[in-house]
């Protein structure tokens, strides 16, 4: 874990020192998400926000089970049914 002292800036402007924003793989341009949870800012890149995501989701699919394809199953299903 990393863990320095920053100030902000004008326009309320944080500076991420140099050797977190590499440690980050974070380059000018990056977009990266911000959280706020327990007053305490996260910064994550959009990749590490996916990967989250999937990890979160994961416990939900069926090994073997093509989510994709149960979902456009699901999608047929109610076209066919006039939903």
């Amino acid at each position: 874990m990393s863990s320095r002292t920053t100030r902000m800036s004008s326009g309320g402007r944080l500076v991420v020192p140099i050797d977190i924003r590499r440690q980050l793989g974070l380059e000018e341009g990056v977009s990266v998400r911000l959280v706020v949870e327990n007053a305490s800012l996260t910064v994550r890149t959009i990749p590490e926000s996916i990967r989250s995501a999937q990890a979160i989701m994961a416990k939900y699919v069926k090994p073997g089970v093509s989510v994709v394809d149960e979902l456009i199953a699901e999608r047929r299903a109610a076209a066919d049914k006039g939903d």
